[in-house]
């Protein structure tokens, strides 16, 4: 029987994850595996919340384990991954869930049963929805030069030239073949991990998860966002990032990181431009029509200002490092 382990990566929200390993361990019945709880120093006296409450819920199957550092999401998980089953064995699968994340009873056992079905899949992500059931972008293509230029531009004739650019894709009724699905719930097959190695742990925060569905569609694997699978996310709440605040440094880094990896530094910064250029397209728009700002407060500024930093300051070789310590801006 296949094994699954669920990890589980806090910082400073011990009562909404475990409230995630109870909706994990209700969907673990009858699915041989562990749920593992890895608390990235969050100096708050999370892990001791973690562990109290672990005993006070009865959780059985779940164990709390300290990283010793907030090296970052893929860094901690990498960490439950690395210690594995409580008997020290490699699980078949690891499930990825987000503490403010809360999957349905049957959410991992359908991603279980269409990995079953079809071994070419390295990854298979859920249909994510708000607490009030909307649905959040959870299918994904790959980013490219047009489709920052369009993201930022946020203008109708813009995007309708570019729609086969756009990143998130309609919510999908059925389960189907995407590049990349959300970091939030995502069940991924443990001999793929172990040919293109885990997550990158030069992502601080964001990006991490499309770097490695890349990966694994590079090494000739597909992923799949399966639709049966349904899981609720709060979102925002592990992450405290918000369309309506300034985004933080490390979020310019990842996003950096991702093109200059992947498709070279020169890429990186045709990016930014593009990026640059569909912002100042909506600032004209906002001019002439007066609409409400949709980009984060700072947004453009901050964007050229990272790149022209990260320009001299970050090489290709450590962009391109996995486990490398992430590179932090003030942005």
């Amino acid at each position: 029987m296949a094994t699954v382990l669920v990890s589980i990566v806090n910082w400073r929200t011990a009562e909404m994850a475990l409230e995630a390993a109870r909706a994990a361990a209700a969907a673990m019945e009858g699915i041989e595996g562990a749920i593992t709880i890895v608390d990235n120093a969050s100096g708050d006296g999370s892990e001791e919340a973690l562990r109290s409450g672990v005993a006070r819920l009865g959780l059985l199957r779940v164990s709390v384990i300290q990283s010793g550092r907030n090296g970052g999401y893929g860094a901690g998980n990498n960490v439950a991954i690395r210690a594995g089953l409580p008997d020290g064995s490699a699980p078949d699968f690891v499930y990825v869930l987000n503490p403010d994340a809360f999957p349905a009873r049957g959410a991992i056992r359908a991603l279980l049963d269409h990995m079953r079905r079809h071994p070419e899949t390295a990854i298979a992500g859920s249909h994510v929805h708000g607490p009030d059931g909307a649905p959040h972008a959870s299918a994904f293509r790959f980013f490219s030069l047009g489709s920052e230029f369009e993201d930022a531009a946020k203008t109708g004739p813009i995007s309708h030239l570019l729609a086969d650019r756009i990143v998130p894709l309609p919510t999908p009724s059925e389960t189907t073949r995407v590049d990349w699905v959300s970091g939030a719930s995502m069940l991924i097959r443990r001999s793929v991990l172990d040919r293109i190695g885990l997550f990158d742990e030069a992502f601080f925060l964001y990006f991490e998860e499309t770097d490695l569905c890349l990966r694994a569609a590079r090494a000739g694997f597909a992923t799949d966002h399966v639709h049966d699978s349904d899981v609720t996310h709060i979102g925002s709440v592990s992450t405290g990032v918000s369309n309506l605040r300034r985004l933080p440094g490390y979020w310019f880094d990842s996003r950096f990181l991702y093109f200059a990896k992947n498709h070279g530094r020169g890429y990186a910064i045709a990016a930014t431009m593009a990026r640059a250029a569909g912002c100042l397209v909506l600032g004209l728009r906002r001019l002439v029509s007066r609409r409400a700002q949709q980009n984060p407060p700072h947004f453009l500024r901050d964007l050229l200002a990272h790149g022209f930093r990260t320009r001299w300051r970050i090489g290709v070789a450590d962009l391109a490092t996995p486990g490398a310590a992430p590179v932090r801006s003030d942005s």
